[in-house]
Protein backbone atom coordinates (compact mmCIF):
# COMPACT_ATOMS: atom_id res chain seq x y z
CA UNK A 1 0.00 0.00 0.00
CA UNK A 2 2.67 2.38 0.59
CA UNK A 3 3.99 1.34 -3.15
CA UNK A 4 0.37 2.55 -4.39
CA UNK A 5 0.87 6.04 -2.78
CA UNK A 6 4.34 6.42 -3.53
CA UNK A 7 5.24 4.14 -6.15
CA UNK A 8 8.35 5.00 -6.96
CA UNK A 9 10.49 5.32 -3.48
CA UNK A 10 12.08 2.33 -4.83
CA UNK A 11 13.03 0.67 -8.58
CA UNK A 12 10.67 -1.67 -9.36
CA UNK A 13 12.58 -4.76 -9.97
CA UNK A 14 13.83 -4.58 -6.44
CA UNK A 15 10.56 -3.40 -4.52
CA UNK A 16 8.28 -6.35 -6.72
CA UNK A 17 10.96 -8.92 -5.76
CA UNK A 18 8.82 -11.98 -4.99
CA UNK A 19 8.93 -12.86 -1.59
CA UNK A 20 7.37 -16.70 -1.42
CA UNK A 21 8.04 -19.74 -3.98
CA UNK A 22 3.91 -19.21 -4.38
CA UNK A 23 4.81 -15.56 -6.05
CA UNK A 24 8.11 -17.07 -7.66
CA UNK A 25 7.59 -16.37 -11.64
CA UNK A 26 9.11 -18.73 -13.91
CA UNK A 27 11.67 -21.37 -13.53
CA UNK A 28 9.11 -24.52 -13.18
CA UNK A 29 12.40 -26.82 -14.11
CA UNK A 30 13.41 -26.35 -10.87
CA UNK A 31 10.86 -25.13 -8.60
CA UNK A 32 7.32 -26.69 -9.59
CA UNK A 33 6.01 -29.47 -7.06
CA UNK A 34 7.43 -32.33 -6.81
CA UNK A 35 11.06 -30.98 -8.48
CA UNK A 36 13.86 -31.48 -6.00
CA UNK A 37 14.86 -28.37 -5.11
CA UNK A 38 11.25 -27.26 -4.38
CA UNK A 39 11.34 -30.12 -1.61
CA UNK A 40 14.73 -29.00 -0.40
CA UNK A 41 13.76 -25.32 0.41
CA UNK A 42 10.50 -26.53 2.09
CA UNK A 43 12.24 -29.06 4.22
CA UNK A 44 15.06 -26.52 4.94
CA UNK A 45 17.51 -29.33 3.60
CA UNK A 46 19.92 -27.45 1.93
CA UNK A 47 23.38 -28.26 0.56
CA UNK A 48 25.88 -26.81 -1.68
CA UNK A 49 24.17 -25.24 -4.93
CA UNK A 50 24.92 -23.29 -8.00
CA UNK A 51 22.02 -21.37 -9.43
CA UNK A 52 22.97 -20.87 -13.51
CA UNK A 53 21.26 -19.34 -16.06
CA UNK A 54 20.77 -15.40 -17.48
CA UNK A 55 20.71 -12.53 -16.14
CA UNK A 56 17.19 -11.04 -14.71
CA UNK A 57 15.58 -14.62 -14.28
CA UNK A 58 15.33 -15.12 -10.79
CA UNK A 59 18.85 -16.75 -9.06
CA UNK A 60 19.03 -14.02 -6.34
CA UNK A 61 15.67 -13.88 -6.06
CA UNK A 62 15.31 -17.89 -5.08
CA UNK A 63 18.34 -17.43 -3.21
CA UNK A 64 16.20 -14.34 -1.12
CA UNK A 65 13.08 -16.45 -0.88
CA UNK A 66 15.65 -19.73 0.52
CA UNK A 67 17.01 -16.99 3.60
CA UNK A 68 13.22 -16.37 4.79
CA UNK A 69 12.21 -19.74 5.01
CA UNK A 70 15.55 -21.27 6.14
CA UNK A 71 16.58 -21.52 10.03
CA UNK A 72 20.19 -21.25 9.51
CA UNK A 73 22.10 -17.81 9.69
CA UNK A 74 22.21 -16.49 5.82
CA UNK A 75 25.21 -14.30 4.67
CA UNK A 76 25.14 -12.81 1.19
CA UNK A 77 28.20 -11.54 -0.52
CA UNK A 78 28.58 -10.38 -4.20
CA UNK A 79 31.74 -11.77 -5.63
CA UNK A 80 32.37 -8.35 -7.56
CA UNK A 81 32.75 -6.37 -4.34
CA UNK A 82 34.04 -9.16 -2.11
CA UNK A 83 37.55 -10.52 -1.52
CA UNK A 84 39.57 -13.12 0.64
CA UNK A 85 39.19 -11.28 3.76
CA UNK A 86 35.70 -10.58 3.94
CA UNK A 87 34.94 -14.41 3.36
CA UNK A 88 37.34 -15.42 6.00
CA UNK A 89 35.40 -13.16 8.45
CA UNK A 90 32.07 -14.90 7.22
CA UNK A 91 33.99 -18.74 7.96
CA UNK A 92 35.41 -17.71 11.22
CA UNK A 93 31.46 -16.67 12.27
CA UNK A 94 29.98 -19.74 10.74
CA UNK A 95 32.57 -22.43 12.75
CA UNK A 96 31.32 -20.24 15.69
CA UNK A 97 27.59 -20.72 14.92
CA UNK A 98 28.69 -24.20 13.93
CA UNK A 99 29.97 -24.95 17.43
CA UNK A 100 26.79 -23.50 19.21
CA UNK A 101 24.92 -25.94 16.90
CA UNK A 102 23.60 -23.33 13.92
CA UNK A 103 24.59 -23.71 10.34
CA UNK A 104 25.35 -21.34 7.58
CA UNK A 105 24.45 -20.57 4.39
CA UNK A 106 26.77 -18.44 2.16
CA UNK A 107 25.05 -16.52 -0.76
CA UNK A 108 27.90 -15.65 -3.60
CA UNK A 109 26.60 -13.56 -6.26
CA UNK A 110 28.38 -13.65 -9.78
CA UNK A 111 30.34 -16.55 -8.51
CA UNK A 112 32.51 -16.78 -11.57
CA UNK A 113 34.17 -13.27 -10.72
CA UNK A 114 36.00 -14.94 -7.99
CA UNK A 115 39.18 -16.44 -9.23
CA UNK A 116 40.77 -19.84 -8.43
CA UNK A 117 42.24 -18.90 -4.97
CA UNK A 118 39.31 -17.03 -3.76
CA UNK A 119 37.06 -20.41 -4.51
CA UNK A 120 39.68 -22.18 -3.07
CA UNK A 121 39.73 -21.18 -0.07
CA UNK A 122 35.69 -22.28 0.52
CA UNK A 123 36.38 -25.17 -0.72
CA UNK A 124 37.58 -27.14 2.85
CA UNK A 125 34.46 -25.04 4.93
CA UNK A 126 32.31 -26.65 2.00
CA UNK A 127 33.58 -30.29 2.63
CA UNK A 128 33.19 -29.88 6.43
CA UNK A 129 30.04 -28.33 6.65
CA UNK A 130 30.85 -25.34 7.87
CA UNK A 131 28.99 -22.97 5.46
CA UNK A 132 26.50 -24.34 3.03
CA UNK A 133 27.33 -22.83 -0.58
CA UNK A 134 24.89 -21.39 -2.97
CA UNK A 135 26.33 -19.68 -6.02
CA UNK A 136 24.87 -17.92 -8.65
CA UNK A 137 26.15 -17.34 -12.35
CA UNK A 138 25.59 -16.32 -15.70
CA UNK A 139 28.65 -18.13 -17.03
CA UNK A 140 28.82 -21.66 -17.66
CA UNK A 141 30.13 -23.65 -13.89
CA UNK A 142 32.06 -26.07 -16.29
CA UNK A 143 34.48 -23.64 -17.18
CA UNK A 144 34.21 -20.96 -14.72
CA UNK A 145 33.65 -22.77 -11.20
CA UNK A 146 36.68 -24.83 -9.22
CA UNK A 147 36.29 -28.29 -10.68
CA UNK A 148 36.30 -29.38 -7.01
CA UNK A 149 33.95 -27.10 -6.10
CA UNK A 150 31.25 -28.25 -8.31
CA UNK A 151 31.56 -31.74 -7.71
CA UNK A 152 30.36 -30.73 -4.21
CA UNK A 153 27.63 -28.96 -5.67
CA UNK A 154 24.24 -29.46 -6.85
CA UNK A 155 24.14 -27.08 -10.27
CA UNK A 156 20.30 -25.56 -11.14
CA UNK A 157 19.57 -24.86 -14.84
CA UNK A 158 18.17 -21.46 -14.80
CA UNK A 159 15.81 -20.48 -17.85
CA UNK A 160 15.26 -17.51 -19.91
CA UNK A 161 11.43 -15.82 -18.58
CA UNK A 162 8.74 -16.89 -20.89
CA UNK A 163 6.78 -14.34 -22.66
CA UNK A 164 4.02 -15.45 -20.34
CA UNK A 165 6.08 -15.63 -17.46
CA UNK A 166 6.80 -11.68 -18.15
CA UNK A 167 3.32 -11.00 -18.68
CA UNK A 168 2.34 -12.12 -15.40
CA UNK A 169 4.99 -10.09 -13.55
CA UNK A 170 4.03 -7.29 -15.72
CA UNK A 171 0.37 -7.62 -14.67
CA UNK A 172 1.13 -8.17 -11.13
CA UNK A 173 3.55 -4.74 -11.33
CA UNK A 174 0.78 -3.06 -12.44
CA UNK A 175 -1.72 -4.22 -10.30
CA UNK A 176 0.32 -2.57 -7.37
CA UNK A 177 2.28 0.35 -8.74
CA UNK A 178 -0.79 2.10 -10.79
CA UNK A 179 -3.98 3.05 -12.22
CA UNK A 180 -2.37 2.90 -16.11
CA UNK A 181 -3.78 0.34 -18.18
CA UNK A 182 -1.24 -1.06 -20.76
CA UNK A 183 -2.62 -2.82 -23.75
CA UNK A 184 -2.54 -6.66 -24.44
CA UNK A 185 -0.49 -6.10 -27.77
CA UNK A 186 1.76 -3.67 -26.08
CA UNK A 187 2.02 -6.10 -22.60
CA UNK A 188 3.28 -8.66 -25.38
CA UNK A 189 6.27 -6.23 -26.91
CA UNK A 190 7.09 -5.60 -23.63
CA UNK A 191 7.65 -9.38 -23.08
CA UNK A 192 9.42 -9.64 -25.97
CA UNK A 193 11.65 -6.23 -25.76
CA UNK A 194 12.53 -8.23 -22.28
CA UNK A 195 14.34 -10.68 -24.23
CA UNK A 196 13.44 -13.47 -20.91
CA UNK A 197 14.91 -10.79 -18.21
CA UNK A 198 12.26 -10.13 -15.50
CA UNK A 199 14.70 -6.82 -14.50
CA UNK A 200 15.16 -5.37 -17.69
CA UNK A 201 10.89 -5.75 -18.19
CA UNK A 202 10.48 -3.85 -14.61
CA UNK A 203 13.35 -1.52 -15.53
CA UNK A 204 11.49 -0.54 -18.90
CA UNK A 205 8.35 -0.36 -17.35
CA UNK A 206 9.21 2.17 -14.19
CA UNK A 207 10.42 4.64 -17.49
CA UNK A 208 7.49 4.06 -19.14
CA UNK A 209 5.36 4.57 -16.39
CA UNK A 210 7.15 8.02 -15.47
CA UNK A 211 6.95 9.31 -19.06
CA UNK A 212 3.27 8.57 -19.47
CA UNK A 213 0.58 10.44 -18.49
CA UNK A 214 -1.80 8.14 -20.77
CA UNK A 215 -4.84 6.01 -19.27
CA UNK A 216 -4.34 3.18 -21.91
CA UNK A 217 -0.25 3.19 -22.94
CA UNK A 218 -0.52 1.48 -26.38
CA UNK A 219 3.14 0.56 -28.37
CA UNK A 220 3.80 2.97 -30.40
CA UNK A 221 4.20 5.37 -27.59
CA UNK A 222 6.13 2.82 -25.86
CA UNK A 223 8.38 2.52 -28.99
CA UNK A 224 8.35 6.54 -28.88
CA UNK A 225 9.51 6.80 -25.39
CA UNK A 226 12.59 3.96 -25.25
CA UNK A 227 13.43 6.44 -28.08
CA UNK A 228 14.86 3.58 -30.76
CA UNK A 229 13.03 1.23 -32.98
CA UNK A 230 12.54 -2.01 -31.43
CA UNK A 231 14.84 -4.69 -33.45
CA UNK A 232 13.62 -7.98 -34.41
CA UNK A 233 16.31 -10.38 -32.87
CA UNK A 234 15.56 -13.45 -30.89
CA UNK A 235 18.70 -14.92 -29.15
CA UNK A 236 17.39 -18.37 -29.88
CA UNK A 237 15.10 -17.87 -32.57
CA UNK A 238 15.18 -17.90 -36.37
CA UNK A 239 16.32 -14.80 -36.83
CA UNK A 240 19.12 -14.66 -34.51
CA UNK A 241 20.49 -17.44 -36.75
CA UNK A 242 19.87 -15.41 -40.28
CA UNK A 243 21.57 -12.20 -38.76
CA UNK A 244 24.93 -14.47 -37.71
CA UNK A 245 25.00 -16.48 -41.17
CA UNK A 246 24.89 -13.12 -42.57
CA UNK A 247 27.40 -11.45 -40.64
CA UNK A 248 29.69 -14.68 -41.34
CA UNK A 249 29.15 -14.37 -45.08
CA UNK A 250 29.75 -10.95 -45.27
CA UNK A 251 33.08 -11.61 -43.39
CA UNK A 252 33.51 -14.27 -45.72
CA UNK A 253 33.34 -12.40 -48.73
CA UNK A 254 35.41 -9.50 -48.01
CA UNK A 255 32.93 -6.69 -47.06
CA UNK A 256 33.15 -4.57 -44.11
CA UNK A 257 30.45 -2.73 -44.84
CA UNK A 258 27.95 -5.82 -44.76
CA UNK A 259 29.92 -7.59 -41.64
CA UNK A 260 29.32 -3.89 -39.38
CA UNK A 261 26.25 -3.38 -40.10
CA UNK A 262 25.00 -7.14 -39.02
CA UNK A 263 27.27 -6.59 -35.77
CA UNK A 264 25.47 -4.06 -35.01
CA UNK A 265 22.23 -5.19 -35.72
CA UNK A 266 23.07 -8.32 -33.02
CA UNK A 267 24.65 -5.71 -30.23
CA UNK A 268 22.06 -2.79 -30.83
CA UNK A 269 19.22 -5.68 -30.21
CA UNK A 270 20.62 -7.04 -26.56
CA UNK A 271 23.49 -10.31 -27.91
CA UNK A 272 25.80 -10.50 -25.43
CA UNK A 273 29.25 -8.93 -26.89
CA UNK A 274 31.13 -12.20 -26.02
CA UNK A 275 28.86 -14.09 -28.43
CA UNK A 276 30.08 -11.94 -31.43
CA UNK A 277 33.76 -12.44 -30.15
CA UNK A 278 33.64 -16.47 -30.30
CA UNK A 279 31.97 -16.07 -33.66
CA UNK A 280 34.86 -13.95 -34.81
CA UNK A 281 37.45 -16.22 -33.07
CA UNK A 282 35.59 -19.12 -35.09
CA UNK A 283 35.89 -17.28 -38.42
CA UNK A 284 39.58 -16.09 -38.19
CA UNK A 285 40.14 -20.05 -38.27
CA UNK A 286 37.69 -21.67 -40.45
CA UNK A 287 37.96 -19.15 -43.46
CA UNK A 288 40.72 -17.00 -42.92
CA UNK A 289 43.61 -19.07 -41.64
CA UNK A 290 46.86 -19.61 -42.26
CA UNK A 291 46.47 -17.42 -45.46
CA UNK A 292 46.77 -14.39 -42.01
CA UNK A 293 47.60 -16.33 -39.19
CA UNK A 294 47.25 -12.89 -36.93
CA UNK A 295 43.80 -12.99 -37.96
CA UNK A 296 42.99 -15.58 -34.79
CA UNK A 297 45.54 -13.03 -32.84
CA UNK A 298 43.18 -10.01 -33.66
CA UNK A 299 40.10 -12.03 -32.84
CA UNK A 300 41.44 -13.60 -29.38
CA UNK A 301 42.41 -9.95 -28.54
CA UNK A 302 38.84 -8.72 -28.93
CA UNK A 303 37.70 -11.35 -27.10
CA UNK A 304 39.51 -9.84 -23.79
CA UNK A 305 38.90 -6.43 -25.07
CA UNK A 306 35.10 -7.40 -24.34
CA UNK A 307 35.78 -8.64 -21.25
CA UNK A 308 38.19 -5.82 -19.91
CA UNK A 309 35.87 -2.97 -21.45
CA UNK A 310 32.70 -4.49 -21.37
CA UNK A 311 29.95 -2.57 -23.28
CA UNK A 312 29.74 0.00 -24.89
CA UNK A 313 33.19 0.77 -24.91
CA UNK A 314 33.65 -3.09 -26.59
CA UNK A 315 31.88 -1.75 -29.60
CA UNK A 316 34.74 0.01 -31.23
CA UNK A 317 37.42 -3.21 -30.22
CA UNK A 318 34.96 -5.58 -32.15
CA UNK A 319 34.39 -3.35 -34.86
CA UNK A 320 38.34 -3.49 -35.33
CA UNK A 321 38.43 -6.77 -35.43
CA UNK A 322 35.97 -7.27 -37.98
CA UNK A 323 37.36 -4.88 -40.11
CA UNK A 324 40.60 -7.00 -39.91
CA UNK A 325 38.38 -10.14 -40.60
CA UNK A 326 36.67 -8.51 -43.50
CA UNK A 327 39.98 -7.40 -45.14
CA UNK A 328 42.04 -10.25 -44.58
CA UNK A 329 42.95 -12.74 -46.99
CA UNK A 330 40.96 -15.96 -47.23
CA UNK A 331 41.94 -19.64 -46.81
CA UNK A 332 39.69 -22.66 -45.60
CA UNK A 333 42.05 -25.15 -45.62
CA UNK A 334 42.43 -25.67 -41.86
CA UNK A 335 38.46 -26.16 -42.17
CA UNK A 336 38.67 -28.57 -44.94
CA UNK A 337 41.73 -30.08 -43.26
CA UNK A 338 39.82 -30.52 -39.76
CA UNK A 339 36.96 -32.21 -41.59
CA UNK A 340 39.39 -34.95 -43.77
CA UNK A 341 41.14 -35.90 -40.52
CA UNK A 342 38.28 -36.69 -38.37
CA UNK A 343 36.32 -38.70 -41.13
CA UNK A 344 39.24 -40.78 -41.97
CA UNK A 345 39.58 -41.20 -38.05
CA UNK A 346 35.53 -42.36 -37.94
CA UNK A 347 36.17 -44.77 -41.07
CA UNK A 348 39.55 -46.23 -39.59
CA UNK A 349 39.36 -46.86 -35.78
CA UNK A 350 42.27 -46.55 -33.78
CA UNK A 351 45.32 -47.06 -35.82
CA UNK A 352 48.89 -48.29 -34.88
CA UNK A 353 51.21 -45.27 -34.04
CA UNK A 354 54.38 -46.19 -36.25
CA UNK A 355 57.12 -47.98 -34.33
CA UNK A 356 59.76 -45.58 -34.55
CA UNK A 357 58.15 -42.65 -33.43
CA UNK A 358 56.94 -44.15 -30.61
CA UNK A 359 58.83 -42.54 -26.99
CA UNK A 360 60.69 -45.60 -25.17
CA UNK A 361 61.11 -44.71 -21.81
CA UNK A 362 61.31 -48.30 -20.41
CA UNK A 363 63.47 -51.40 -21.39
CA UNK A 364 61.21 -53.47 -22.12
CA UNK A 365 60.15 -50.77 -25.07
CA UNK A 366 63.13 -50.60 -26.16
CA UNK A 367 63.24 -54.30 -26.70
CA UNK A 368 59.98 -53.63 -28.37
CA UNK A 369 61.76 -51.32 -31.12
CA UNK A 370 59.67 -48.57 -29.62
CA UNK A 371 61.73 -45.78 -30.79
CA UNK A 372 63.84 -47.42 -32.93
CA UNK A 373 65.29 -45.91 -36.56
CA UNK A 374 63.76 -42.25 -34.90
CA UNK A 375 65.65 -39.28 -36.65
CA UNK A 376 65.78 -36.66 -34.43
CA UNK A 377 65.01 -33.06 -36.39
CA UNK A 378 67.98 -31.26 -34.83
CA UNK A 379 70.47 -33.30 -35.88
CA UNK A 380 69.96 -32.63 -39.76
CA UNK A 381 70.25 -29.42 -42.13
CA UNK A 382 67.13 -26.50 -41.58
CA UNK A 383 65.89 -29.28 -38.96
CA UNK A 384 63.94 -31.18 -41.69
CA UNK A 385 63.72 -35.01 -41.85
CA UNK A 386 61.67 -37.22 -43.96
CA UNK A 387 60.24 -40.31 -42.16
CA UNK A 388 56.78 -41.72 -41.81
CA UNK A 389 54.80 -39.84 -39.12
CA UNK A 390 50.80 -41.73 -40.54
CA UNK A 391 49.79 -45.23 -39.62
CA UNK A 392 50.57 -47.39 -42.47
CA UNK A 393 46.90 -47.21 -43.56
CA UNK A 394 47.50 -43.71 -44.32
CA UNK A 395 50.89 -43.09 -45.31
CA UNK A 396 49.77 -40.75 -48.64
CA UNK A 397 47.17 -38.75 -47.31
CA UNK A 398 47.56 -35.16 -47.66
CA UNK A 399 45.19 -33.41 -45.02
CA UNK A 400 46.31 -29.75 -45.44
CA UNK A 401 46.48 -27.99 -48.69
CA UNK A 402 47.41 -24.53 -48.50
CA UNK A 403 45.77 -21.94 -50.87
CA UNK A 404 47.66 -19.16 -52.98
CA UNK A 405 46.47 -16.43 -50.82
CA UNK A 406 48.00 -14.71 -48.17
CA UNK A 407 50.88 -15.78 -46.52
CA UNK A 408 49.67 -19.25 -47.54
CA UNK A 409 51.32 -19.23 -50.73
CA UNK A 410 54.56 -19.43 -49.01
CA UNK A 411 53.40 -21.77 -47.11
CA UNK A 412 52.80 -24.11 -49.90
CA UNK A 413 56.10 -23.50 -52.05
CA UNK A 414 57.58 -24.53 -48.90
CA UNK A 415 55.91 -27.70 -48.33
CA UNK A 416 56.48 -28.20 -52.14
CA UNK A 417 60.13 -27.54 -51.50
Amino acid sequence: MALQQNKFDEPLAHALRPQTLDDFAGQKNVVSEGKMLKTLIEEDRLHNMIFWGPPGVGKTTLARIIANQTKSIFKTISAVTSGVAEIRTIIKEAEENKRLGTSTVLFIDEIHRFNKSQQDALLPHTENGTITLIGATTENPSFEVNSALLSRSQVFVFESLTEEDLISILNNALSKVTSQKISDDAKSFLAHYANGDARTLLNTLEIILKLSDSNVIETNEIKTILQKKFLRYDKKGEEHYNIISALHKSLRDSDPDGALYWMMRMLEAGEDPKYIARRLIRFASEDIGMADPHALLVAIAAKEAVVFNGMPECEVNLTQACIHLAMAPKSNSAYIAVNKVKRDIKETGNLEVPLHIRNAPTKLMKDLDYGKGYKYAHNYDNAKVEQQHLPDELQKKQYYQPTDHGIEAKIKDKLQR
